[in-house]
């Protein structure tokens, strides 16, 4: 068999692994993989402003390198993706520093010291591959000239340091830019760790320009306001697999807009939903529905189902089977577990499409069989399979007024039915999605004498079409909404 040796052209091969599709935030949390799996309990990153001389650079605490070990984590490719590693290890492909370090950076610097060893330090420059025309791939010993003090370290550890950010400092980009860039990645770095940050035992400490940043937890764990928060699942077929069932509370359940809103998280609410796929507590992608669905049709990230977010933790063991990327941002699921995967998805969306369509409904003390008003709006399925709305010919108050309508009770339900043919659904499901948010109730502005206006006319209702008593009228508008926010008005009824 004839072979031939065609080594690629460093320089060529490395411009071509830059466009992967790193950002900044997820180029950093790759270098911060590497420093937890090195057994690291402070991590510092620190961004320079300098204009095109600007700088990026990543210290860890860990175990450190030697001179050999160095050398093998700067070359490409080093390790085989289907060696068994620890299971703790977050990495994979062997690609993570460089491919991450090179889309963003020109030259990438790395000096590490195990523990008893003197420091070594290695650097990749783009600039040098780029004039090297057979298959040589010169690594540079020691920093740039000027670099040394950005490269210190005590004990042992590691620094990886960017230079030439030729792919965040564009023309045109700005101190201010940069302290967007900054936003995003604090963000992100909160969101993907936040099982592995924090002050106790076993988490690390990181830091972003010396502020420690703070974990963003998805699943608002032992929120009490939650409709679910389930044990810890394991899929059968596949125990190492673990899934927990989270339905986050309505808007109203919050204490304030503020906790509303970051709760959120970095993307709002509706890209947040989904699957949340960790490996090592280390959260990979917020991945939707992963393609599931029913009928033929995979769900979408929607407004109804906002409140849905599923954690699924697998061990590293398994990244061929659920197709990791390099970039640790996409995965699969294997197909013999979609059908599991499936049921425990319809089932939290179900319950969170319910907490969603809260507003509006009734208010149950659970107690007696006490409750709220009816809902003033019903849902009917027709036979085409959509759904359409009417006004409930049940409520109190339409009762109250049709019993006393006399000749008048054709009109008002005339207008009723035109109400109910009129309304505006596919501007609301417009304006829902352009604004993030579902459509507010005027009722919650209301003037206070628009509104006692309003609680008089079902108070009369209760009493005197359904024969409750004052107290018992005054008790079912308290557990009615928008009323059950103003028990101060509520007190008033009936004292004329």
């Amino acid at each position: 068999m004839k072979t031939r040796n065609a080594p690629p052209r460093a320089g060529m091969l490395i411009e071509s692994l830059r466009g992967l599709g790193y950002t900044t935030a997820t180029a950093i949390a790759d270098i911060i993989d590497n420093s937890i799996s090195a057994g690291a309990r402070t991590v510092d990153v620190h961004v320079e402003w300098a204009g095109s001389n600007s700088w990026i650079r990543i210290t860890d605490d860990g175990c450190g390198m030697d001179d050999a070990g160095l050398e093998k984590a700067m070359q490409l490719g080093a390790s085989d993706p289907r060696h068994a590693r620890r299971t703790d290890d977050l990495g994979r492909f062997g690609m993570g520093l460089k491919t991450a370090s090179f889309s963003q950076a020109r030259a990438l610097t790395v000096r590490s010291r195990k523990a008893g060893c003197e420091s070594a330090c290695l650097r990749w420059d783009l600039d040098v591959l780029e004039d090297i025309l057979g298959g040589d791939w010169p690594m540079i010993e020691g920093p740039r000239p000027g670099s040394e003090e950005r490269l210190s370290i005590e004990g042992a550890g590691t620094v990886v340091l960017w230079e030439d950010l030729d792919r965040i400092v564009t023309p045109g980009f700005t101190s201010d830019d940069l302290f967007e860039v900054l936003d995003t990645v604090e963000r992100h770095l909160a969101m993907v760790f936040h099982r592995l940050i924090g002050t106790a035992s076993g988490q690390i400490d990181l830091k972003l320009n010396g502020k420690r940043v703070k974990p963003w937890d998805p699943f608002l764990m032992g929120n009490l306001s939650k409709r679910l928060e389930s044990l810890e699942y394991s899929l059968i077929g596949a125990p190492e697999v673990r899934v927990q069932l989270n339905v986050l509370p309505h808007k109203d359940k919050f204490e304030s807009a503020a906790d509303f809103d970051a709760a959120a998280g970095p993307d709002g609410w509706t890209s947040q939903q989904g699957f949340y796929i960790y490996r090592n507590r280390r959260l990979l992608a917020v991945s939707g529905w992963l393609r599931l669905g029913e009928r033929g049709r995979q769900w979408p990230r929607d407004e109804a189902h906002r409140l849905a977010r599923i954690r699924l933790d697998i061990p590293n063991t398994m990244d061929s089977e659920w197709n990791i990327n390099v970039l640790k941002s996409t995965a699969s699921p294997p197909v013999r577990l979609r059908p599991q995967l499936l049921r425990l998805a319809k089932e939290t969306r179900e319950m969170a499409r319910s907490v969603y369509a809260f507003r509006g409904r009734l208010i149950s003390d659970g107690a007696h069989g006490k409750e709220g008003m009816p809902d003033i709006w019903e849902a009917i399925k027709r036979s085409s399979g959509a759904t359409a709305y009417r006004l409930s010919r049940q409520h109190d108050l339409y009762r109250s007024v049709m019993d006393r309508a006399g000749p008048l009770a054709k009109d008002i339900e005339a207008l009723l039915r035109l109400v109910e043919g009129t309304v505006p659904v596919q501007r609301i499901w417009l304006d829902t999605a352009e604004d993030d948010e579902p459509p507010e109730s005027i009722l919650d502005e209301e003037a206070d004498p628009a509104l006692v206006e309003m609680m008089e006319a079902m108070f009369d209702a209760l009493v005197h079409s359904r024969g409750l008593s004052e107290a018992e009228a005054r008790e079912r508008l308290a557990r009615t909404r928008p009323f059950d926010k103003r028990p101060d008005l509520i007190a008033g009824l009936g004292e004329k």
